[in-house]
C-alpha cells in the first residue's frame, strides 16, 4: 500500500485514479459551455425526439440526440468510405482498414483500445459494406469522454508498421476463407454480385479479393487512411444522457484541431443495362441444390424501394408468406427460403435464396418461384397481405429504435447513405402509403428473367468438374 498519494488526475482518455470521484465529477457538470468553434445547422425531428446537426470548421459533422432515459451513451463515427471507393488491384482496403483501427497508436499500445472500453463495461464493435464504414460504442454515461478520446486518438493517430499490417492481412486473409470460400452461401452470394455488375465496384466483395488483400502494403494503407479518415468525411453520433455542452466541448477538444483533408471525387462508371439473363453453375460439397436468384433493384433512396420491401414481405416475410407456403408447406421443394431488398446508396440486387430438399432439384425451385411471382404481377395481392407485410416492416423498424444504439444506428446510417439522419421515420411514411397495387407495379418493373442474375449450386459428386469461383467471377 502507498503511503504518499499525489493529488489525482484524469488523463485524457478519462482514466482517473479515484474512478467514482470522476464519473461523480462527469454527471454533476451542469455549466453551459461554450458552443465555440462549433456552428449550428438545424434541428431534425426524429419521432418525437429532435436531432441536432453541428460542424466543425475543419468539416467534422456530428449528430446529437440527447437521451435520458437510461444513464447510457452510444457513439458512433461513421466514415463515408467502403468498398466502392476503392478500385480494381486495391479490393478490401476499406474492410481490412477496420481490422487495422483496433491496433497501436501513438499514444495507445496495441490492445490498449478494447482494454479501456472493457474496463467500464463498454460494448463496442465496426462495420465495413459497399458504402460506409462504422465504429461504435456503447458505455456508462459518465464515461462518455473515454470513447472521444479513444476514436479521436485512432482517427489521427494510427500507427502503421509492416508487421501489424501483415499480421491484420492474414486475419482478414483467414475470415475470406472461413466466410467466403469455405462457407456455400457465402461464395455463392459472391459470384452472385460478380455477374450481376459488370462495371460498378459494387462488382467486387467488401472483404476483397484474396489475391488484392496479399499485396498490400504499409504504404496503401497510410495512403488510405491520410485520404479518408479526416474529420470532413466523418459523422458523429451521439445519443445517450449527455448534456449537449458537454459534448460538444469534449468533441471539440479532441477533434477540432485535426486538419481536413482533400477527398477525392467519387467516380462510379455507369453500370451497363441488362438485356439477358447471366447464369453461373458451382459444384460444392452440399447435400441439396441450392439456388440464389437477384435481379436488379431500386436504390434505398428510389421511391421504388418501401414498395419493393413490402414485396419482399409478401413472398417471403414469415410463414404465411407466399413463397414460405408454396415452396415449404405445400409442395415441400425446399427446406429454407429467404429474401432481402438491398438497402444501398445505388441501385442494388433483390436476392432470393432457396434449398432443396433432398430429391428435389434448383429447375423445381425456379419453376414454382416464377409462378408465385407471375400470379402477384398478374394480379393485385390481398389487401390483408399488404397490411399484414407492412405491419411487420414498421414492427422490425421501431424495435429497431427502442435503445441508444439502435437510435445512433440509424441516425448514422440513414445520414451516410441517404443525407436525412430521420430517414428512419421517413421510411416509416413511405411503409404507410404503399398499395396493393405499387407492389403489382414493382414486381411487374423489377422481376423480369433479362434482369436477372441465376447462381445454381450443386453437389460436387454429381458433376466431374470443378470452378474456382473466385477466378470466374472476375
Amino acid at each position: 500500500m502507498r503511503a504518499n498519494v499525489a493529488p489525482q488526475r484524469t488523463d485524457e482518455f478519462g482514466m482517473s485514479k479515484l474512478e467514482a470521484a470522476a464519473r461523480a465529477a462527469v454527471v454533476a457538470v451542469t455549466a453551459k459551455v461554450p458552443s465555440a468553434p462549433w456552428t449550428f445547422v438545424e434541428t431534425i425531428a426524429f419521432g418525437t425526439d429532435a436531432i441536432e446537426r453541428y460542424v466543425l470548421p475543419n468539416g467534422l459533422s456530428l449528430l446529437y440526440l440527447f437521451d435520458d432515459s437510461a444513464p447510457v451513451v452510444t457513439y458512433h463515427s461513421w466514415f463515408n468510405v467502403g468498398s466502392r471507393h476503392e478500385r480494381e488491384g486495391k479490393t478490401g482496403l476499406a474492410h481490412l482498414f477496420e481490422h487495422l483501427m483496433f491496433n497501436e497508436t501513438k499514444k495507445l499500445r496495441a490492445g490498449m483500445f478494447d482494454k479501456k472500453l472493457e474496463e467500464r463495461g463498454a460494448e463496442s464493435n465496426a462495420s465495413t459494406w459497399f458504402d460506409w464504414t462504422n465504429y461504435y460504442e456503447s458505455l456508462p454515461a459518465a464515461d462518455f469522454g473515454v470513447a472521444v478520446a479513444l476514436e479521436a486518438e485512432r482517427m489521427e493517430n494510427l500507427v502503421l508498421r509492416e508487421p501489424v499490417v501483415t499480421a491484420e492481412k492474414g486475419v482478414v486473409m483467414n475470415e475470406r476463407r472461413m466466410r467466403v470460400e469455405d462457407d456455400i452461401e457465402g461464395i455463392a452470394n459472391e459470384v452472385l454480385w460478380a455477374n450481376a455488375y459488370l462495371k460498378h465496384p459494387y462488382h467486387w466483395p467488401t472483404i476483397g479479393w484474396m489475391k488484392d488483400i496479399e499485396g498490400f502494403t504499409p504504404a496503401d494503407c497510410e495512403d488510405f487512411y491520410r485520404t479518408f479518415y479526416a474529420p470532413n468525411n466523418a459523422t458523429v453520433v451521439v445519443v445517450g444522457d449527455v448534456k449537449r455542452n458537454i459534448v460538444l466541448a469534449k468533441i471539440a477538444s479532441a477533434y477540432g484541431h485535426m486538419p481536413a483533408a482533400k477527398i477525392p471525387a467519387e467516380d462510379v462508371p455507369a453500370e451497363p443495362f441488362q438485356r439477358e439473363e447471366r447464369v453461373a453453375t458451382l459444384h460444392k460439397p452440399t447435400n441439396g441444390e441450392k439456388l440464389l436468384l437477384g435481379w436488379k433493384g431500386p436504390a434505398l433512396g428510389d421511391f421504388d424501394h418501401p414498395a419493393f420491401a413490402v414485396l419482399n414481405e409478401i413472398l417471403t416475410g414469415g410463414r404465411a408468406a407466399r413463397l414460405h407456403g408454396r415452396l415449404i408447406q405445400t409442395d415441400e421443394l425446399a427446406t429454407e427460403l429467404r429474401g432481402w431488398v438491398s438497402t444501398f446508396r445505388d441501385p442494388g440486387l433483390y436476392e432470393l435464396w432457396a434449398t432443396a430438399r433432398p430429391g428435389f432439384y434448383a429447375g423445381a425451385l425456379l419453376a414454382a418461384i416464377e409462378n408465385e411471382i407471375g400470379k402477384i404481377q398478374t394480379d393485385v395481392p390481398l389487401d390483408s397481405e399488404v397490411e399484414r407485410a407492412k405491419a411487420r416492416l414498421e414492427l422490425a423498424l421501431v424495435q429497431s429504435l427502442d435503445t441508444t444504439a439502435g437510435k445512433a444506428e440509424q441516425i448514422g446510417f440513414y445520414e451516410i447513405v441517404l443525407g436525412d439522419p430521420s430517414g428512419a421515420f421517413r421510411r416509416l411514411e413511405r411503409y404507410r402509403r404503399v398499395t396493393a397495387s405499387d407492389v403489382r407495379t414493382v414486381a411487374r418493373r423489377y422481376l423480369r428473367t433479362e434482369t436477372r442474375t441465376r447462381i445454381v449450386v450443386l453437389p460436387s459428386d454429381e458433376s466431374p468438374e470443378s470452378q474456382d469461383a473466385e477466378e470466374a467471377a472476375q
